[in-house]
């Protein structure tokens, strides 16, 4: 029997041949991978939706504070609130992922965001990318995707249509040179 093996803090990159259109050309963020299952965040898929909306949606004033697009996780709960940060700071609720880098899913993290007194670097998305136990390790193993040790440069500074690239990239792989047709040898 294969040993458990934690993805979390991990990109998972969709294959080319990934055609399953919640994730197609996608980068997740493996946040948190356990026995029972996995939660992520996708870092490449904005919504047509701002910051400022979303705020304001919510009730929360905003301030001087600069219209960052917000994301989509992933299909599940995309009603849910997630803010993928740096440093971890003090939240309601924080999911630590690194010594540095935490989700939160708390509406005081939203507060201080737009109160100027939030966490240096932030995204934000709705919803999250799921899978029950077992699911990941099945779709790595059918090539769907490709993993690497995340770089918070990547989702945090690199402009966002070149996050796939850039994810696959820091694995050393050029996904241009993959083939879009899936075969075993």
């Amino acid at each position: 029997m294969n040993e458990f093996q934690s993805l979390s803090n991990h990109f998972l990159i969709a294959m080319p041949t990934l055609a399953d259109p919640n994730f197609h050309k996608t980068v997740t963020l493996v946040c948190e991978h356990t026995a029972e299952g996995a939660m992520g965040l996708t870092i490449n898929r904005p919504l047509d939706l701002g910051l400022h909306e979303l705020l304001e949606q919510t009730d929360i004033a905003v301030r001087d504070l600069p219209d960052l697009p917000v994301f989509l996780g992933g299909p599940v709960q995309n009603n849910r609130g997630f803010v993928l940060h740096a440093p971890l700071g003090q939240w309601e609720t924080t999911l630590t992922i690194t010594d540095k880098v935490g989700v939160s899913s708390s509406r005081d993290i939203l507060e201080a965001i737009a109160g100027k007194q939030g966490p240096e670097q932030y995204l934000v998305a709705l919803g999250y990318a799921g899978w029950g136990a077992g699911q990941l390790e099945h779709e790595m193993a059918e090539n769907s995707w490709l993993s690497t040790p995340a770089k918070s440069s990547i989702y945090f500074d690199t402009p966002i249509k070149e996050r796939w690239q850039a994810a696959a990239q820091s694995a050393g792989v050029d996904l241009n040179t993959l083939s879009s047709e899936a075969g075993h040898a």
